[in-house]
C-alpha cells in the first residue's frame, strides 16, 4: 500500500493561526452560531475512527459547496431562473431555438439565467441570455458535458464534483424552473424540483415545463402523470398546480414573471408562514383570500402584517405580509393562492417585474 500523506507542521500552524482568528471573531459575527455549529460539527467527523473513502467525499463536498458560494456571491440579489434540457438537443432543433428565445424573454425581464454549463439547452440558455446575463453550473463527467463557449468564464461557471451538491445550488439559487425536453438527467431534475415542491421542502417558486411550438413531450408525461400516479390516487389533483405546461414562448415568460407581479418572498416564524408582498392587498381582496382558501388553514385566518420581530434583521423587513397557520401538505394550493395574490394586488404594483430579490 502507498505511504498516505501526513499534514506537514507548517499548515497545521497555518491552520491554527486561521482558526485562532477566525474563533476571536465569532463572538461579534452575526452569523457566529452556525459558524460555530459548523467548526463543532467538522470537529466530532475528525476526532471519529470515519473510513477514508467517507472522509474525502466530505473534503470534495465542502470544496464543491465553498467554491459555489464564492463565484455566486455577486449574484445573491439577482432572479435567477434555472433552465434544464437534454445536452444532446442539436442547434438546429426546435426546442433549440426555443430555449435560446426563452433566455432571451427572460433576461430582457430582468431575470438572469442558470444552467448546467453544457451543450444543447444548456448552450442554447447561455447564448439566448447574453454576455455577463447566465450562470453555468457544471459537473465533471467522463463524456458530454464540458462547458459550452457562451459560459466560459470562470467567473460565471461552477463546476462541481458531485451531482448533489450541483443540485442544491439550483434550487438554491433559482426564482423559478423552466424544463424542457430530455433524458435521464433532466426527468430527474424535473421530478426533484417537483418532489420538493410538493413536500414543502422548496420555497414556492414557478416550474414551467416548455416544449417546442406543436410539441407533445410535456403532454405525453402529463398523461403518464394522470393515469398512473393521480389515477392509483398517489398524488392530489392540486398537485398539477405546482407546474405549468406550454409550447408557447409568451406564456412561458409570463408564468414566471407575473409569479413575482406582488409576491416577493415566503418563509417561515415558527409555525407561521409569512408570505412577503411587493404592495398590500385591499379589504376585499384579504376577504376574498380568506372566502377561497381556508381549508389550507389549521386554524384562524389570513391576515395583513409588518415584519414579524424575528425578521427585523431581515433585508425584507419594509415589506408588507401575510401571515397564516398553513397546514403544510396542500402546495397545490398554495401555489393557487400565491397566483391570486398577484391578481387581486396586480394594480398597485408601478414596476411588473421584480429583478432583484
Amino acid at each position: 500500500m502507498a505511504d498516505r500523506p501526513y499534514p506537514s507542521p507548517s499548515s497545521i500552524a497555518a491552520l491554527r493561526g486561521e482558526l485562532n482568528g477566525l474563533l476571536d471573531h465569532l463572538p461579534t459575527s452575526p452569523n457566529g452560531d452556525l459558524v460555530l455549529q459548523a467548526l463543532t460539527t467538522l470537529t466530532e467527523i475528525g476526532n471519529a475512527d470515519n473510513d477514508r473513502l467517507d472522509l474525502k467525499i466530505l473534503s470534495s463536498t465542502l470544496k464543491d459547496i465553498e467554491r459555489a458560494f464564492r463565484i455566486l456571491k455577486p449574484y445573491q440579489h439577482n432572479r435567477k431562473i434555472s433552465i434544464f434540457g437534454s445536452a444532446r438537443t442539436s442547434p438546429q432543433a426546435a426546442e433549440y431555438q426555443m430555449a435560446k428565445d426563452f433566455a432571451a424573454c427572460v433576461t430582457s425581464q430582468g431575470f438572469m439565467v442558470i444552467t448546467g454549463g453544457g451543450g444543447g439547452i444548456m448552450e442554447a440558455g447561455n447564448e439566448g441570455a447574453g454576455n455577463g446575463k447566465s450562470l453555468g453550473l457544471n459537473i465533471e463527467l467522463p463524456f458530454e458535458q464540458g462547458s459550452n463557449t457562451f459560459i466560459s468564464s470562470n467567473d460565471m461557471l461552477v463546476t462541481f464534483k458531485y451531482f448533489f451538491t450541483r443540485k442544491l445550488f439550483f434550487l438554491k439559487e433559482s426564482d423559478a424552473l423552466a424544463v424542457f425536453p430530455g433524458g435521464f438527467g433532466t426527468q430527474d431534475e424535473a421530478f426533484e424540483c417537483l418532489t420538493l415542491s410538493q413536500t414543502g421542502k422548496s420555497v414556492p417558486i414557478p416550474i414551467v415545463l416548455i416544449d417546442k411550438p406543436g410539441g407533445d413531450y410535456w403532454r405525453n408525461w402529463a398523461a403518464y402523470i394522470e393515469k398512473n400516479l393521480l389515477g392509483q390516487g398517489l398524488i392530489s389533483p392540486n398537485d398539477f398546480s405546482l407546474f405549468t405546461i406550454t409550447d408557447r414562448l409568451d406564456v412561458a415568460c409570463e408564468t414566471i414573471s407575473s409569479f413575482y407581479t406582488v409576491y416577493h418572498s415566503s418563509r417561515y416564524v415558527d409555525d407561521l408562514l409569512v408570505l412577503r408582498l411587493r404592495s398590500a392587498l385591499s379589504d376585499e381582496a384579504m376577504h376574498e383570500l380568506n372566502e377561497r382558501f381556508s381549508d389550507i388553514l389549521v386554524k384562524g385566518k389570513i391576515e395583513r402584517s409588518t415584519a414579524l420581530p424575528k425578521e427585523l434583521q431581515d433585508e425584507t423587513f419594509e415589506l408588507p405580509r401575510l401571515t397564516l397557520q398553513f397546514n403544510q401538505r396542500d402546495l397545490g394550493r398554495l401555489y393557487e393562492m400565491i397566483r391570486a395574490i398577484n391578481r387581486l394586488g396586480a394594480e398597485a404594483i408601478e414596476f411588473p417585474h421584480p429583478e432583484q430579490k
